[in-house]
């Protein structure tokens, strides 16, 4: 199911597993094992059709992702038990990236703020499925990258359960994208829309639960 909406809109997954997945499983487990899974999805739709996705647009969203990211990884970090180590203007992309960067590893869904700032910049359905593929790329890796070094990603059980969900993410992928090629422009931003007041609501529910 997750892979069904991120291989359409571009983002959006972890708004489904992370929910559903605490069901069965515990937070962190979760977390790790789906951000192997929406890595691969990542992959899957950035190299999918690289020549579409506008290079200034995704660059001017990656820096201040890569500071989000890092500044909220490092928070993380901080408060793990660990051993004493010694002592719609092309401006609101830098808000975007930050915002997707602290997002992300906040609540595992980097998307929203990205999925905002393109869909105002009047891009074609490919184009904006293309770019939102490498900001998401870019976002998904170093959450990665926070999680194998704070420990998340250590876990054996993780890569275990990751040989099944990764799988069925790509195959949801490949449905995905036949599905995106018979919807309009319109269609995608209507998706979009819905897709943001879903991520808006399940950040709100967060808040008050």
């Amino acid at each position: 199911m997750g892979a069904l909406i991120f291989g359409v809109t571009g983002f959006g997954a972890a708004l489904v597993t992370i929910p559903l997945a605490t069901h069965l499983v515990p937070l962190k487990f979760a977390l790790a094992l789906f951000v192997l899974a929406d890595l691969a999805c990542a992959l899957r739709i950035g190299f999918e059709n690289p020549r579409r996705a506008l290079r200034d647009e995704w660059v001017r969203l990656a820096p201040t992702l890569l500071l989000g990211v890092f500044i909220l990884a490092f928070g993380v970090y901080s408060l793990l038990p660990h051993r004493q180590m010694a002592a719609i203007s092309v401006r609101w992309a830098w808000l975007a990236g930050l915002a997707g960067g602290i997002t992300s590893t906040l609540f595992g869904a980097g998307g929203p703020p990205y999925a905002i700032y393109l869909s105002h910049r009047g891009l074609t359905k490919e184009q904006f499925r293309a770019t939102m593929g490498f900001a998401t790329l870019t976002s998904i890796s170093l959450r990665a990258s926070a999680f194998l070094l704070t420990g998340l990603l250590l876990d054996p059980r993780v890569w275990w359960a990751a040989l099944a969900v990764v799988p069925a993410a790509l195959f949801g992928i490949s449905v995905a994208r036949r599905l995106f090629l018979k919807i309009s422009r319109e269609t995608l931003l209507r998706a979009v829309s819905l897709m943001l007041l879903a991520s808006g609501s399940s950040l709100v529910w967060r808040a008050l639960g």
